[in-house]
């Protein structure tokens, strides 16, 4: 096992220099001249130059490139081009807020789809499995943005039970310790600033959280429904044990494996495409700060991100292939 992820960590290195490579250069595809979108419409063409020159726009691709990598070695990502800050030091309260709402998006998607899919199974052909397997359906066809906007018309505007937007009391805001804003509240210890955090986290999460949801629940069902078939479930059975033990001791470890890949999966789509729930809820995460780097042509902006978003994707899929030998330990790579 220690050997295993030793391996697994040295080829993240390959991995992540080709992200790199990805990233830079598909970036620098994007269409426009930062430096025109900087100086303005009117800026004269010699501003211009001597503006790329300064930036470095002006040298070869894969100087740039190299620039680029020497920097990201000594952790410096660059500076904005809108902000003039340090893109190291701007970045992270964005991040916290993507990796928080996503952390509470895949509770709700990780535990109502893995029990709604196990009782499917287990009730295979009851009413609950047909409803189950219809809100699934339901859930995987709706469009995140239409959730997100009935949430807030039942729950915010006709019901008022929970904030439409933001990530906090925009009256009382939290002093940030790590940017998680739940935790910094704990850290605090002000208790109801952390019922106020997570009450603006429930709506997003939900909205955030209903496809993984759906697709869980179904490859859960799926799953359990083939390891309950295998001949040593059988055996089990035969010897008298309960229903409760045969699912949750015997069927559930094997049965997990595969939702496993689809949980890993899922999350990593959810950190790069939340910016639909983000835009909707007006949530300043990692999504909206790379959307709108776009609009400017915030070249620096919109490697870091991208960059960052596929680092965490690349550690949560390590953290699955860990898992996976962790609950088999048949499995070998």
């Amino acid at each position: 096992m220690f050997a295993y992820t030793i391996r697994r960590l040295l080829m993240l290195i390959p991995v992540l220099f080709g992200m790199t490579l990805i990233t830079f250069s598909i970036v620098h595809l994007i269409p426009g001249n930062p430096a025109q979108v900087i100086l303005g419409e009117t800026a004269t063409q010699d501003a211009i130059q001597n503006l790329e020159e300064s930036m470095g726009l002006n040298k070869p691709y894969f100087v740039q490139y190299g620039i680029y990598i020497q920097d990201l070695l000594q952790g410096d990502l660059g500076t904005s081009l809108r902000s003039k800050a340090e893109i190291s030091k701007e970045i992270w309260p964005y991040i916290a807020a993507t990796l928080e709402l996503t952390f509470f998006a895949m509770i709700f998607a990780v535990f109502i789809g893995i029990n709604a899919g196990i009782i499917s199974a287990w009730k295979q052909n009851s009413w609950f499995d047909y409803a189950a397997m219809l809100v699934a359906l339901i859930g995987v066809s709706m469009p995140i943005f239409w959730l997100g906007l009935m949430e807030q018309w039942v729950f915010s505007q006709e019901m008022g039970w929970l904030p439409a937007t933001g990530r906090e009391n925009s009256r009382d805001p939290i002093e940030p310790i790590t940017y998680f804003y739940v935790l910094d509240s704990l850290l605090h210890m002000d208790f109801s600033r952390t019922v106020t955090v997570l009450k603006h986290l429930i709506l997003p999460s939900i909205a955030l959280g209903t496809i993984p949801m759906a697709i869980i629940a179904r490859m859960t069902r799926s799953s359990m429904l083939e390891v309950m078939k295998s001949d040593y479930i059988r055996t089990v059975e035969a010897k008298g044990a309960g229903q409760w033990l045969i699912i949750y001791k015997h069927a559930l470890k094997n049965a997990v494996i595969p939702v496993l890949t689809v949980i890993g999966l899922q999350t990593g789509v959810l950190l790069g495409g939340a910016i639909l729930t983000e835009t909707i809820f007006s949530w300043p995460g990692i999504g909206r700060y790379v959307f709108e780097a776009i609009s400017y042509r915030d070249y620096p902006v919109i490697q870091s991100g991208i960059l960052v978003v596929a680092f965490f994707f690349v550690i949560i899929n390590l953290i699955v292939d860990l898992l996976y030998t962790y609950i088999d330990p048949r499995i070998k790579y």
